[in-house]
């Protein structure tokens, strides 16, 4: 009723009066409202143009305000004051920032781009609400994916830092530091990387600008520091554990030990936090070892004293304790007629088997009898000895003492630590294996690590039926080929030689095709806790692929570059700025006897050119590329020297006091940001190196001031 009153009074002349009073109340309304929205638009329109200014994106609790009007509108409205107090309110921001010199981890970025996605549906139902001119949601649609965007590129940018820091391009496939987890580490890595010191240099110069320019830009950068903190205090205390001075932290385990008749565990599993203890020596002491090659033939006993190794000695003719040494005399081994006749013997059996010439780099499994290494070495054959887990007797402890290039791993459910198809040949005598069980899984690794056209010498003293009927079986569905099989009449020894295939066209004959053939995404060289499979890689074809031709006779090989080496010009100044180093810094001026070295360890290896370089000091090297840096070990085996992977974050397979001299070039600064206590590293040295031997770093200037402390 009262609205029908209402419009019969507005018919009314006097009702225009009335009308002009609705229309001019309706006006103030709108304009205090549209002052009270005012500001805030501005400030949007002020921000959306210094978004290329602002380093980091938009904090996701910041509120945008909307309001109704059009850009241009909006624009003549964002005076000169309101530029200054967004641009006051930025510098608060990045005041706050000053001295904040660490990023936020990558987990906290991606955090932040989730929450500021959430915020995109709510600024939707503003603009619902408000309706906004489509011009001005337009921009702010690309305000979020502006955010978004630099968002992503702030984590993808603090991972490439990462990543050049190491020096490598990974793939991402981590692997856990605790050595339990299973992943592709080393295999998955791509491309060459900065691999020689001035590569280091040019990667420490980039980063000092980047940081600079970043600064300039009022942006957050990790700022690298020293490795080891010089205000830090240790305090240093002796290993208690059952193996003593024989402890191999990730071999030896020793929880609930008591109800183990081993301590010894079946596959590598190191504790999760790194040891930082120090090996105590032997109870008698550790007197320097004999000195090469009288080393061949005896070493002091109480270096390598063990509760079995008597024990072990009653039965064994080959190794006799004589007053204070180890003796090994020539004519006795565990070969009967001799190692030397059983060699002679191999190479009648099939005489493309030539030592020292076509058979240059070759993997002994076991250490039952290092006179079958001692006697390759003199026909200039390297032989790398696979001590095994459940060797209580440790005789690669003795393997090494003798200064025979040896390591220990287990060899059970995981591969070895070495790429495929590097190894010339591979030896197992007086073999026990179990090379059927478990879908034959050990004999594929053996097959993995083979090089196509390789030899793999199996030698046993009693032959089962019903295991050889298997192992045949299982050698003729991987297409492997007997070439000789003898019991020779002298030693008494069944020995079978057989040879890996070269090509994959044999694999296509099989009736059955099992074990299947790897899929091709399967990488054969990954090996760094990486489960053996029960399939076939594939044969390399293709020329940017190693291990398609067989390598150079020896010598030769060490100075050939194959084609598939990427940057052969990198790995030749790398061998002649090595020998450099070597002939007129190493060899005269350090204050080295180099008649006291024999066993050297290259902890962070490139191309091998160290290890080339100290050839004809009649020293071995074990050449080390480090899981995460770029994969040269194939290259290093091509030269006919050889190597492992490993990650330093972990302790190395190696007995306690193995190596003489351990060389870090550019090590600590390639690890200061990949593991956890990097002061572990060194206690993992002191362990590996003998008393009294010899450790050269070269490295920066920020990282080695704090080791002198």
């Amino acid at each position: 009723m009262a609205l029908a009153r209402l419009a019969r009074k507005v018919k009314r002349p006097h009702g225009v009066c009335i009308k002009m009073t609705a229309v001019a109340i309706l006006g103030l309304c709108f304009i205090f409202v549209w002052s009270m929205f005012s500001a805030p638009s501005a400030s949007v329109t002020v921000q959306r143009e210094s978004f290329d200014d602002i380093a980091e994106p938009v904090a996701s609790g910041t509120r945008v305000s909307k309001s109704k009007g059009n850009v241009n509108e909006l624009e003549k409205h964002g005076s000169s004051s309101h530029e200054k107090k967004v641009e006051s309110g930025l510098k608060k921001k990045d005041e706050k920032k000053v001295n904040e010199s660490l990023p936020l981890p990558a987990h906290h970025e991606h955090k932040s781009g989730k929450k500021n996605e959430k915020h995109v549906p709510n600024r939707k139902k503003e603009k619902g609400k408000l309706k906004l001119p489509s011009g001005a949601s337009k921009e702010n649609e690309e305000n979020q994916e502006l955010e978004k965007s630099q968002g992503e590129e702030a984590v993808k940018e603090n991972e490439n830092e990462n990543e050049e820091e190491e020096g490598v391009v990974v793939d991402g496939k981590e692997e856990g530091l605790d050595g339990e987890g299973e992943g592709e580490g080393n295999g998955e890595t791509e491309g060459d990387g900065d691999l020689d010191e001035s590569a280091d240099q040019e990667t420490q110069e980039k980063e000092e600008k980047t940081n600079e320019g970043l600064q300039t830009e009022g942006k957050k950068r990790k700022i690298k520091g020293p490795v080891f903190d010089p205000k830090a205090h240790y305090s240093w205390k002796l290993c208690s554990t059952r193996s003593k001075h024989n402890y191999m932290p990730c071999i030896d385990v020793e929880s609930g030990f008591t109800r183990l008749q081993s301590y010894r565990h079946k596959e590598r599993t190191c504790p999760k936090a790194p040891p930082m203890c120090l090996v105590p020596l032997p109870h008698d002491g550790y007197d320097p070892p004999v000195r090469w090659p009288e080393s061949k033939l005896k070493i002091l006993y109480k270096n390598v004293a063990h509760p079995k190794l008597a024990a072990f000695m009653k039965n064994h003719n080959w190794l006799i304790e004589s007053g204070e040494y180890l003796m090994f005399p020539q004519n006795q081994s565990e070969f009967k007629g001799g190692v030397v006749h059983y060699l002679e013997s191999i190479e009648e059996m099939v005489p493309d088997i030539e030592w020292g010439k076509n058979i240059r780099v070759v993997l002994d499994i076991g250490c039952a009898d290092s006179s079958f290494v001692a006697s390759l070495l003199d026909k200039d054959v390297l032989t790398l000895s696979l001590g095994l887990k459940d060797d209580l007797v440790d005789l690669a402890q003795v393997s090494l003492e003798r200064g025979f290039a040896t390591v220990v791993s287990p060899f059970g459910r995981r591969r070895l630590a070495f790429p495929s198809g590097v190894f010339d040949a591979i030896h197992c005598g007086q073999c026990t294996m179990p090379w059927h069980s478990n879908g034959g899984k050990l004999l594929l690794e053996i097959n993995r690590i083979l090089r196509p056209g390789g030899y793999f010498i199996l030698s046993t003293k009693h032959d089962s039926i019903e295991e050889d009927e298997a192992m045949n079986t299982l050698t003729s569905s991987i297409c492997w080929n007997i070439l000789a099989h003898k019991t020779d009449d002298v030693s008494e020894v069944g020995v079978k030689i057989y040879q890996k295939p070269e090509s994959n066209d044999i694999y296509e004959l099989r009736r059955r095709k099992n074990p299947p053939l790897c899929t091709e995404h399967e990488n054969p060289d990954a090996a760094w806790y990486v489960p053996m499979k029960t399939c076939l890689h594939h044969i390399p074809s293709a020329i940017e692929q190693h291990g398609t031709e067989w390598p150079e006779e020896w010598p030769k090989r060490l100075e050939t570059y194959p084609d598939w080496v990427n940057d052969r010009e990198k790995a030749i100044a790398d061998t002649k700025h090595w020998k450099d180093i070597v002939e007129k810094s190493y060899l005269i001026g350090l204050g080295i006897d180099w008649s006291t070295i024999r066993n050297v360890m290259d902890m962070k290896a490139i191309y091998g050119g160290f290890a080339a370089a100290l050839l004809q000091q009649k020293i071995w090297v074990m050449n080390v590329v480090p899981v995460h840096a770029p994969d040269t070990l194939p290259f290093i085996f091509e030269r006919g020297l050889i190597g492992i992977y490993h990650d330093w974050c972990e302790p190395f397979g190696t007995y306690p006091r193995s190596y003489d001299l351990l060389h870090a070039d550019h090590f600590f600064s390639r690890l200061k940001n990949r593991c956890k206590q990097p002061v572990s590293i060194v206690v993992e040295m002191d362990r590996i190196l003998r008393p009294g031997g010899w450790v050269i770093v070269r490295d920066k200037v920020e990282i080695l001031d704090p080791l002198e402390v």
